[in-house]
C-alpha cells in the first residue's frame, strides 16, 4: 500500500504541471460540449482529435484523450434531463426521470444530483482503478464467447423482469430491438441482411438516430398534440438549484449501488457505460418502495444511471491500462493514439513508464474535480433554458437532433431513421409502452449473436458448450431462476386478481 501511495504522488506530480492541467481542462471542456451535442459521442470526438495528439508528449496525450472521454458521460446528462434528447447513448435513462423532473421545476435539483452522483461515482471509480485494476483484469480475460453470452442473455432477462410495468410489454419492445440490431452485415459469413438494397443500412441501425428519434422527437411530437402548451417553468431560485436533504438521502443509496455495478460492469468487455445505466435503473426501480414513481420524476432514476454511467468509464480503462485490450470503441482509439507515440498498453506499462501510468491516475482525480467545478456554476443557465417559449425551443430542439444524428455518420438515411424512430416513440407512449427497452435490444443484438455464434464455432455446433464451462453455466443458472421467479410472480398475480373477481356466495341459512 505504501508504494502505491509513493506512486500516487508521483502521479500527482506530473499532472499538476501547468502543461497537462491544460490539457486535462481542454479535454474536459471539450467532452462536455461534445456529451451536450447529440450524436457525435466520444468515439467521434477522440478520434477528430487525435491528429492534435501528435504534436504531445505521450501523458499530455493520454491526458487529453481521456479527459475528452469521462467529459463527454458528464455533459451527456444536461440535454437529457432538459429536453429529453440523450446527448449520449448511456444518458438514455436520465431522459425518464430527468426531464420529468424538469417538467416539475426541479431542472436545478436533477442537474445538480447528476453531477455529484457522476463526481462521487468517478472519484470512487479512479480509487478501484488504482487499487484492483490487475485482479480485476485477470478476471476479466476469462470471459469467453460463452461467458459473454451468459451475461449478455441474464442481462436481457433481468431487465425484463426488473420493470415495474408490464412485463409483456417491456420483453416486446426488447425483442423489436434485438430485431433492429440484425439489420445489417452478418458478422460471419458477410452476407447483407434486411438491409432493402440500401447501402447506408450494411453497418446496422446506429443507436444513436434510434435513442434521438424515440426520446427527442418523440417528445416534440407528444407535446405539439397537447391540445394546452406544458407549463412555463418559473424563474429558478438559488435554493431550488441543488438537491433538497431529502432528495440528498434518496440518492446516497443508489449512487453507491450505481457506483458499484457500473465499475463491475464497465470491466467486461462491450458498451459497458450504456448497458450500466439501463442495469442500474432497473435495480432502483426494483428496489424502490414506490416503484410507480419511475419515470414521473424519481431522483433515484438519475442518480443511479449517472453514478454508474461514470463508474464504468473507470472500469473500461483497467483491461486497456492492465492488459493492453480495448474494452469499447473509444478505448480502442486511445490505445490507438498511445501506440502512434511508440508505447504499448499492457502489464509493463507501469513498470517501464511509471510517470505516465500514474501521471494518467492522478489527473482524473483532477479531471472530475475540474468537471464538478465546470459544471454547477452552468446549472443555473441550463435552467433557464427551460424558460424560452416553445415555439422557439421545439425547433431549436429538432435542429440539434437532425444535426446531431447526421454528424454522427454523415448520413441523411440515419435522419431518416431518427424520423421514423420519432414517430414510433410517439405511437408507443400513446399506447403505453415504454421506449427504453429497445434501446437495450439495438444495443445487445449484434453483442449477442456474435457471442452466440462464436461459441458455437467454437465448439463444432454443440450447445454443451455453455453448460461445460463454470461461468456460463453459473450465469445462465441465474438467468433460469430469473425467469422462473417471474414465472410463479405472473401466475400469483392472476390467482389472486381471479380471486378477488369470484362471487363470494351466501352462507345457507
Amino acid at each position: 500500500m505504501d508504494a502505491v501511495f509513493h506512486n500516487l504522488l508521483l502521479g500527482f506530480q506530473v499532472a499538476l504541471a501547468p502543461k497537462m492541467l491544460a490539457y486535462g481542462f481542454i479535454g474536459c471542456l471539450v467532452g462536455t460540449l461534445v456529451g451536450v451535442l447529440p450524436g457525435i459521442g466520444p468515439v467521434g470526438a477522440v478520434s477528430l482529435l487525435l491528429p492534435v495528439t501528435f504534436g504531445l508528449d505521450p501523458t499530455g496525450a493520454l491526458i487529453l484523450m481521456a479527459g475528452i472521454y469521462y467529459g463527454a458521460m458528464y455533459g451527456g446528462s444536461t440535454t437529457s434531463i432538459l429536453m429529453r434528447i440523450p446527448g449520449e447513448a448511456a444518458s438514455v435513462m436520465t431522459c425518464l426521470d430527468g426531464y420529468a423532473m424538469a417538467r416539475q421545476g426541479r431542472a436545478g435539483a436533477a442537474l445538480g444530483i447528476s453531477a455529484f452522483g457522476s463526481y462521487i461515482a468517478g472519484t470512487a471509480g479512479v480509487i478501484g482503478l488504482m487499487l484492483v485494476a490487475p485482479p480485476l483484469a485477470r478476471f476479466a480475460l476469462r470471459f469467453g464467447p460463452p461467458e459473454s453470452f451468459a451475461l449478455l442473455a441474464l442481462a436481457l432477462v433481468a431487465l425484463g423482469y426488473m420493470n415495474s410495468g408490464s412485463t409483456a410489454k417491456a420483453l416486446a419492445m426488447m425483442i423489436a430491438g434485438l430485431m433492429l440490431g440484425m439489420i445489417g452485415i452478418d458478422p460471419i459469413t458477410g452476407y447483407y441482411r434486411f438491409t432493402f438494397g440500401i447501402s447506408a443500412l450494411a453497418d446496422g441501425i446506429g443507436i444513436v438516430p434510434v435513442a434521438v428519434g424515440l426520446f427527442g422527437v418523440a417528445e416534440v411530437l407528444a407535446s405539439a398534440a397537447q391540445a394546452t402548451p406544458p407549463d412555463v417553468i418559473r424563474a429558478p431560485k438559488l435554493r431550488d438549484l441543488f438537491p433538497s436533504r431529502a432528495e440528498w438521502r434518496a440518492s446516497a443509496a443508489p449512487i453507491g449501488r450505481g457506483t458499484v455495478l457500473g465499475f463491475l460492469i464497465g470491466v467486461l468487455p462491450g458498451p459497458g457505460h450504456i448497458i450500466s445505466t439501463f442495469v442500474s435503473y432497473a435495480v432502483e426501480r426494483k428496489m424502490s418502495k414506490r416503484p410507480e414513481r419511475f419515470g414521473h420524476g424519481a431522483i433515484e432514476g438519475v442518480a443511479g444511471p449517472e453514478s454508474a454511467n461514470n463508474a464504468a468509464t473507470c472500469g473500461a480503462l483497467i483491461p486497456m491500462l492492465s492488459l493492453g485490450l480495448p474494452s469499447s470503441p473509444t478505448i480502442a482509439v486511445i490505445i490507438a493514439g498511445l501506440m502512434i507515440h511508440g508505447l504499448t498498453p499492457g502489464p509493463l506499462l507501469a513498470r517501464e513508464h511509471p510517470d505516465l501510468f500514474w501521471g494518467f491516475i492522478a489527473s482524473m482525480y483532477i479531471g472530475n474535480v475540474m468537471l464538478l467545478i465546470m459544471n454547477l456554476p452552468l446549472v443555473g443557465l441550463f435552467v433557464n433554458v427551460l424558460r424560452v417559449p416553445y415555439g422557439i425551443l421545439y425547433p431549436i430542439i429538432l435542429m440539434f437532433c437532425v444535426l446531431g444524428v447526421y454528424a454522427d455518420n454523415h448520413s441523411v438515411v440515419d435522419v431518416g431513421i431518427m424520423i421514423v424512430m420519432g414517430v414510433a416513440g410517439y405511437a408507443l407512449r400513446a399506447f403505453g409502452f415504454e421506449p427504453a427497452p429497445v434501446i437495450v435490444g439495438v444495443v445487445l443484438a449484434p453483442m449477442v449473436e456474435l457471442a452466440f455464434r462464436q461459441s458455437l464455432t467454437l465448439s463444432g455446433g454443440d450447445y454443451a458448450i455453455f453448460v461445460t464451462r463454470p461461468i456460463a453455466a453459473v450465469l445462465l443458472a441465474a438467468a433460469a431462476i430469473v425467469l422462473a421467479s417471474a414465472a410463479i410472480s405472473g401466475i400469483r398475480g392472476a390467482t389472486r386478481a381471479g380471486t378477488a373477481r369470484a362471487p363470494v356466495e351466501e352462507p345457507h341459512a
